[in-house]
């Protein structure tokens, strides 16, 4: 199965999920409209008024949102007895796990096409990476101006790496996400599959 395959198939298993899970909350609605608003149609019933179904409403995409937002929040790397850090593929196809820059926690999106670590100048302030050499990224929305800082420590788990480049001036949302790159990732033996990506120490 070729690349372009594997995410199509993603991106149907995705669609599916989500098509599933609008059944369930529907089904779930219509269970509650015949147990307490009599089944009826058209507006809600006087016994029980609007409130009581409005609530519910609220209550299920307060379930469901808090259900995505555990599904998508980044996990803590786990270290096997191998010494392998292996980090779970999130739900939107990334990677994301959470590590440390200059000291300063961060939240990684791995990028094995990216050359080196990089960082927002909101995240920059706070971790005190100063100084650097004038530099332009090229990103997907064209050139931004930024600049680029040598002999960063960078860690994610027990791997580390004194010596890292660090580029600061991406835009990134939230402002705490950073690039984990080659900077970083040159140093390791790097595998993936569809569902997990282990990260190891050289031998």
């Amino acid at each position: 199965m070729g690349v372009e395959d594997r995410d199509w198939y993603r991106d149907a298993q995705r669609e599916k999920a989500k098509r599933e899970q609008l059944e369930a909350t529907k089904s779930k609605f219509e269970r509650y409209s015949a147990q307490h608003l009599g089944g009826r149609r058209g507006g809600a019933s006087p016994r029980t008024g609007l409130v009581p179904m409005l609530l519910f409403w609220l209550l299920v995409m307060g379930i469901v949102y808090a259900s995505m937002h555990y599904a998508i929040a980044p996990k803590r790397p786990q270290s096997n007895s191998k010494g392998e850090v292996v980090i779970t593929r999130s739900t939107d196809g990334h990677f994301r796990t959470v590590g440390a820059v200059n000291g300063s926690e961060t939240i990684f999106l791995i990028d094995t096409g990216a050359s080196t670590v990089a960082v927002s100048d909101q995240f920059a302030a706070q971790a005190s990476l100063n100084g650097g050499a004038p530099t332009v990224f090229n990103t997907a929305n064209g050139p931004r101006q930024g600049r680029m800082i040598e002999g960063i420590t960078v860690s994610v788990g027990p791997l580390q790496v004194h010596n890292t480049r660090v580029g600061v001036g991406i835009s990134a949302s939230p402002d705490q996400e950073a690039l984990l790159g080659q900077s970083f990732l040159t140093h390791f033996n790097v595998t993936m599959n569809s569902e997990k990506m282990v990260i190891s120490a050289r031998r």
